[in-house]
């Protein structure tokens, strides 16, 4: 069967481009789906499985990264991954970066010749076993600088949430929180006893807490590591964790698994 390709790209113009251009560079690739935003992406990813993803790093609602989190996060361990292309506009030096992580690129404007050598990279993978795309993930994580398991999740500058509850700001000290959670245009924050919301968004409030208790689990959440009880894993090698003083569990993406695997 011809291998089936997902294009990712917020600009018409430039989406369609770049599929006229795999239809002269790779004939037998067959285009399924034009997705405008992240979160159109992953909805065809999860229902169509295609060889090959085209990613534009920067989208609205979910970037190429966060699409490759989250692909990485809902198939489970043996099932098919696609070959994940970063369409990016980063300098060379950044481009250099993206080539050590083993993940490819493409450079906008895509020039033909650029192109076809990710062209002919492409068909070398898929006749090869296929790899872990968390892994993957992971590396370009590191390269990009953004939260991983090991990476610092800032400075740590802030000690007190405030949320308002009705007419009465409530200080909560960040030692108190069990985790942070991200809801629509609002962060949830969930102590011991209560759950209330800020609108401070979760990337900007996890560069301020305090990087040795804070850590990301998922996409959208941020938990506190002395709340932690325990770590589960299923059978399928997913993971998630069970708190001290809360009776929901939350479940861990596995591009951040590996910081709980000896607990």
């Amino acid at each position: 069967m011809n291998p089936r390709a997902l294009i990712a790209e917020d600009e018409p113009l430039l989406a369609q481009s770049l599929k006229d251009a795999l239809a002269l560079a790779w004939p037998d690739l067959q285009v399924i789906a034009l997705a405008p935003n992240g979160i159109e992406a992953l909805r065809v990813a999860e229902a169509e499985h295609p060889d090959v993803v085209f990613l534009d790093i920067r989208m609205p609602g979910l970037g190429g990264l966060e699409v490759a989190a989250e692909l990485a996060d809902k198939l489970n361990q043996g099932e098919p991954v696609p070959r994940i292309v970063f369409v990016t506009a980063y300098d060379e030096y950044a481009l250099k970066a993206f080539e050590l992580a083993a993940v490819d690129y493409l450079l906008k404007p895509v020039g033909a010749e650029r192109l076809a050598k990710a062209v002919e990279r492409l068909k070398a993978q898929l006749a090869a076993p296929r790899g872990d795309l968390a892994e993957l993930v992971s590396k370009l994580q590191k390269v990009m600088g953004a939260p991983s398991s090991s990476a610092d999740a800032g400075a740590g500058t802030l000690r007190t949430i405030r949320a308002a509850v009705g007419n009465t700001v409530r200080m909560i000290p960040v030692e108190e929180v069990c985790y942070f959670q991200a809801a629509d245009k609002y962060t949830s924050v969930v102590t011991r006893d209560a759950e209330l919301l800020i609108r401070t968004p979760l990337k900007e409030l996890l560069a301020q807490l305090p990087q040795d208790r804070f850590r990301q689990i998922h996409r959208g959440t941020v938990v506190n590591m002395l709340e932690v009880a325990s770590a589960l894993r299923d059978e399928a090698g997913r993971y998630s964790l069970r708190l001290k003083q809360r009776k929901e569990t939350l479940p861990v993406s596995r591009v951040y698994a590996e910081q709980f695997r000896q607990m």
